[in-house]
């Protein structure tokens, strides 16, 4: 049987202090490193195993998939990393406080930035602005792999992730909006072809 399992990175620095990261490159906090080994340990009980690891270039989604592997003793796996699988570029959010942002620009714009589908923050991604980079790749080079009978780890962030399951689980953009991806948990579909069922 062949699996996917898509996990977002641990808690970051950024995380902890409430900052819009995009792609900028904190690494993880003492709570990161514990998810990340949690989430390891958790794969581990479901005895699953994987071909191919697929992460961002960002620091705290390569050193959660590092920790997963260790925990999973998985020395020979095919890593691939790009910056298609990247965190949602905040442009001229990124490095400010949530709360900071609120009081410039007030609540309601910054809501829409954030949780709106296609609405993109002065100079940044919107969502659908992230499926547009991480769908084509995931289509084009991570798809034909699972066809082929592969399982597959991708180690990524909330909003690309966001973007793939929103693809996987043929959702709405209304609905994916509504989807929280917390950090250090994953999400394992089985797939039988193109057809994923989360298990």
């Amino acid at each position: 049987m062949t699996h996917l399992t898509l996990v977002r990175h641990g808690q970051s620095d950024w995380n902890e202090k409430n900052l819009f990261t995009g792609w900028e490159n904190p690494d993880l906090t003492e709570q990161g490193l514990r998810e990340a080994k949690e989430t390891g340990q958790a794969l581990k009980d479901m005895e699953l195993s994987y071909s191919y690891l697929f992460t961002s270039v960002l620091d705290r989604a390569i050193n959660t998939a590092n920790i997963i592997l260790g925990v999973l003793e998985l020395t020979t796996i095919t890593t691939v990393r790009d910056k298609a699988l990247n965190e949602r570029d905040y442009g001229d959010l990124t490095g400010l406080n949530k709360d900071d942002a609120r009081k410039r620009w007030g609540e309601e714009q910054v809501h829409i930035w954030r949780r709106s589908y296609d609405v993109p923050p002065p100079s940044g991604e919107s969502l659908e602005n992230t499926a547009e980079r991480v769908l084509p790749y995931f289509k084009e080079e991570i798809l034909p792999l699972l066809v082929d009978g592969n399982s597959i780890l991708i180690s990524a962030h909330g909003n690309s992730l966001r973007a793939l399951v929103m693809f996987i689980e043929k959702l709405s953009p209304e609905e994916i909006l509504k989807k929280e991806i917390s950090t250090g948990q994953p999400i394992t579909y089985k797939c039988e072809g193109s057809n994923f069922i989360e298990i």
